[in-house]
């Protein structure tokens, strides 16, 4: 074989393998430290800007998703099996979408989603980036304690079975009250 064919096949090989990894790493990101989720505001479908402190207290589950997305649109049916399940436990599945408000309206009168959507569009990506999209993946989704905390990140689709994992233990905890010293 000539050597410039093995070399380009070793430098594949190599990048292939760094590729995997990164793609492994990437796959889930259990935040090691919770960290607070910044606040930030954005317009439903009718137009009115809503912040996410509306649900301050609440287990979120935020996921960033668009209508072009295939996974994303595979999730969505687990997501409101999982919103009825979890209703009355304190959880709350919000759906930003990184898409256009006519597509997004267009989606929603084939399937009725029982939880709140957030049009994010282009700005959307950004926000992800924020809170911890490092790879720009759609989707992606976050887990929010109570306390207002990211205790997981996830870029691609997330299985039912992996969110019940991560919020059974959380819809038995009490959240923890902020310490107030009075002078």
């Amino acid at each position: 074989m000539p050597k410039p064919l093995l070399a380009f096949i070793f430098i594949f090989l190599i990048l292939i393998s760094v590729l995997f990894a990164n793609h492994q790493s990437q796959k889930e990101q259990q935040v090691l430290a919770p960290m607070p989720l910044i606040d930030f505001s954005l317009a439903d479908l009718a137009g009115e800007l809503t912040p996410i402190s509306k649900w301050r207290g609440k287990i979120l589950i935020i996921n960033f998703w668009a209508t072009w997305c295939p996974p994303c649109l595979k999730e969505i049916p687990d997501f409101i099996a999982l919103q009825n399940e979890y209703a009355d436990k304190n959880v709350q599945f919000i759906g930003i979408a990184i898409d256009t408000p006519e597509l997004v309206a267009d989606y929603l009168a084939f399937i009725d989603i029982n939880y709140p959507i957030l049009m994010a569009e282009v700005e959307g990506q950004q926000l992800a980036k924020q809170l911890g999209n490092v790879v720009n993946a759609v989707p992606f989704t976050l887990i929010v304690n109570a306390n207002n905390e990211i205790i997981f990140r996830h870029p691609g689709d997330l299985s039912k079975t992996k969110i019940r994992q991560i919020i059974d233990p959380l819809v038995q905890q009490e959240p923890t009250k902020p310490i107030t010293i009075e002078n």
